[in-house]
């Protein structure tokens, strides 16, 4: 099972979704960890994980460093902020504010794919009909 839970988080890291965004609920749901640890493995697994991606990402020029290094920096301080206040709640609340992030992305998720293709296609369709 953690097999496919790596192998899928991986995936999800790679395109530059946030593979915890799927480990996390796994380990929690599925092998019944604590979220406090699922979220601390969460930290171990992205470090490997996202090298490849940089690397791979790299050698295709699709990294900006500038935008990279500042994105670090601001980054780290948001880790220790996030992990001093994290081990300070209650596992059920960090739960809920977790998933409730991962509602937020979902719904802008899908918004951004509506203004992308549906609204795009409709558009496109609009077009072709004035046309005629």
């Amino acid at each position: 099972m953690e097999i496919v839970f790596g192998i899928l988080s991986g995936l999800a890291t790679s395109w530059g979704l946030g593979g915890g965004a799927l480990l996390i609920p796994l380990l929690v749901n599925f092998i019944g960890i604590d979220q406090h640890i699922a979220q601390a493995t969460n930290l171990i697994f992205f470090i490997p994980t996202a090298l490849c991606s940089v690397i791979v990402n790299s050698k295709n020029k699709l990294v900006k460093y500038k935008l990279a290094f500042q994105v670090i920096i601001y980054g780290i301080i948001g880790t220790i902020i996030g992990s001093i206040i994290s081990n300070k709640l209650n596992k059920i609340f960090l739960r809920k504010i977790f998933g409730i992030l991962l509602l937020i992305i979902a719904i802008m998720e899908m918004y951004n794919f509506y203004k992308m293709y549906i609204k795009k296609e409709s558009r496109h369709n609009n077009n072709k009909q004035q046309e005629k």
